[in-house]
């Protein structure tokens, strides 16, 4: 407890302690009268509000409004606000070009930036807004990294646009360029298109990335419960900030961490709403990020391993018919976790920012039937989850692929190898490829990229094309929004001299999504002299940012990581 008998807050065990109390940080002090603040609001705990604001991308630029909300939360409850920003790069728009090479990278320059700002100012506690698909998993990494009370905020999901009588998202949009370059589809309806697809702000409208880690931020326990149901557009969305930011207040009485939150039932709790809600494949890459924040071993098979025994149950875009809006108007998060527990299929027991556990939060949670975005576990799409993990002898670390909704899992056919997304476009572009090809996409992992970009421009042309018999391998990864036999993560990266580096034009790959295998069909002897052969590429970036990153990031089935993560700390930041 941090509270005195008056009321008044004990800061000798909070960090702002070093910044604000005793004659020698009276200079410390002053930089606060300069920005209006007085004796008392000096004398309480500093919350940090990070928001990834900017006019990048609609996903983010109602991030502002919703942090100034949250700040007056932490006002009502006590607390002194300190506002800060950082980067967003938003996928949709780096999408298909080199841009992308910047999208994984900024998660980490998220989590850093965030751990820098909290550390250098001595603040207590964390509140983190964002929208983007790497903008969640970066902030909630610096809440764990940290380790002060903390609590997450999404910014909330776009509004579906209307096109001649249906919903539409940028996934159509991705998909009409596939339909333009099959003829299907004409440049005025191109055009028409691009300016009904996305109507305002928020983030993209289906179980896309950023979709998939806001329910996760709820099933994990770091969001109030329904927090991530409302559309961004939404202004009564505010409401959930300012109750945010007096939660987090809350925390810091109770001195209830992000680590005592996020223990490993909880990430289990988070697995099972990404495969329950076909979420997408990045749920692989950023959960066993998240977990090495906070010393936890949760790799890609665990991902899996949980994900095929999790029944398949939301109707969402990509791989079913509704927008990510509709799951926040069947019930949100908490109406999944109602059957998700009743089942047994959840921890319970784990506990969240509302300082009460799972079960406590879904008391008064009633079924409801009258619904039909999210199914009973007792009747589910399918068995399994929407999210399946693939091993064998082209992935012997792994990779991942996104089956909800998806009739093709099973795929043996010849190899086409490209050097990089590029010309694999470019062919696809001009239909120089047969039904029945497995495209190879690689030197596209987190070293070979460098940056381990998304291929979404790649596939939304095959299935704007048509194109069913088909399979496409990356050790890259793919958006949220992909559809059709699509896997990525393959691990070891080509970079590495993993087997997708060793295959041939010709060579016959074989997947599974049902068994779980992913395999070459090539003699062990032949593939050991092309190995002898073979050499790393050496990489277009050779200085700056994404340079840095290739040198320090690990493999992708242990969430490419680019630090020893919380095993090898010797101090936690809240205790300093």
């Amino acid at each position: 407890m941090h509270r005195k008998p008056d009321g008044s807050w004990d800061k000798a065990r909070l960090p702002s302690r070093h910044t604000t109390e005793g004659p020698a940080r009276a200079p410390h002090r002053s930089y606060y009268y300069a920005m209006g603040l007085g004796s008392r609001e000096i004398a309480q705990p500093f919350v940090g509000v990070a928001s990834c604001w900017n006019e990048a991308a609609p996903c983010n630029t109602a991030l502002m409004r919703q942090a100034h909300a949250a700040a007056e939360g932490v006002k009502r409850a006590g607390g002194t606000p300190r506002e800060f920003c950082t980067i967003t790069v938003t996928d949709g728009i780096a999408m298909g070009h080199e841009g992308m090479r910047s999208s994984l990278v900024s998660r980490e320059v998220i989590a850093d930036s965030v751990e820098l700002t909290m550390r250098g100012h001595a603040y207590d506690a964390l509140i983190g807004v964002a929208g983007c698909d790497k903008s969640l998993p970066g902030m909630m990494m610096a809440m764990l990294r940290l380790n002060v009370p903390s609590a997450f905020i999404y910014g909330g999901s776009i509004l579906p646009g209307s096109w001649r009588g249906r919903d539409v998202t940028v996934q159509d949009m991705f998909e009409a360029v596939g339909q333009h370059s099959a003829g299907t589809m004409s440049l005025e309806d191109l055009c028409d298109l691009e300016q009904h697809a996305c109507p305002g702000d928020g983030a993209c409208g289906g179980q896309y990335t950023a979709n998939t880690m806001a329910c996760v931020s709820e099933a994990i326990g770091l969001a109030l419960p329904l927090s991530s149901a409302l559309p961004a557009a939404y202004l009564h969305r505010d409401q959930y900030a300012e109750a945010t930011g007096e939660a987090v207040m809350a925390l810091l009485e109770r001195n209830i961490r992000p680590r005592d939150i996020c223990t490993r039932e909880a990430f289990e709790n988070a697995a099972v709403v990404v495969a329950a809600t076909g979420g997408s494949t990045n749920g692989g890459l950023h959960l066993p990020a998240m977990a090495h924040e906070c010393g936890i071993s949760f790799t890609l098979r665990d991902v899996a391993e949980i994900m095929k025994r999790t029944p398949y149950l939301t109707d969402l875009m990509p791989g079913g018919k509704y927008p990510a809006k509709k799951m926040g108007e069947a019930g949100g998060v908490p109406m999944l976790l109602r059957t998700l527990l009743d089942a047994g299929l959840i921890h319970g027991d784990c506990m969240t920012v509302t300082g009460k556990t799972i079960r406590e939060n879904l008391e008064g949670v009633v079924w409801n039937g009258d619904q039909d975005v999210i199914r009973p576990v007792s009747n589910p799409f399918t068995p399994t989850g929407g999210v399946v993990g693939l091993w064998g002898s082209l992935a012997p670390d792994g990779a991942i692929v996104k089956v909800a909704g998806l009739n093709h899992v099973k795929h043996r056919g010849p190899a086409r190898v490209f050097e990089g997304e590029e010309a694999c476009f470019a062919a696809v572009e001009a239909r120089d490829y047969k039904e029945g090809d497995v495209l190879v996409i690689r030197y596209e992992g987190p070293k070979g990229g460098p940056g381990m970009r998304e291929m979404l421009s790649t596939t939304a042309a095959i299935k704007g094309q048509g194109v069913e018999n088909i399979a496409l391998i990356t050790d890259g990864r793919f958006s949220g929004a992909t559809r059709g036999l699509c896997i990525g993560h393959v691990g070891p990266e080509a970079q590495e001299g993993g087997p997708i580096a060793l295959v041939r034009d010709g060579d016959i790959i074989a997947i599974d999504a049902d068994a779980g295998t992913i395999d070459l069909e090539v003699d062990a002897a032949e593939l050991e002299r092309r190995k002898a052969e073979w050499k790393p590429r050496r990489t277009n970036y050779q200085s700056g940012a994404v340079w840095k990153f290739a040198q320090a990031v690990g493999p992708a089935h242990l969430g490419a990581t680019t630090h020893p993560g919380a095993a090898a700390e010797t101090h936690v930041y809240a205790d300093l």
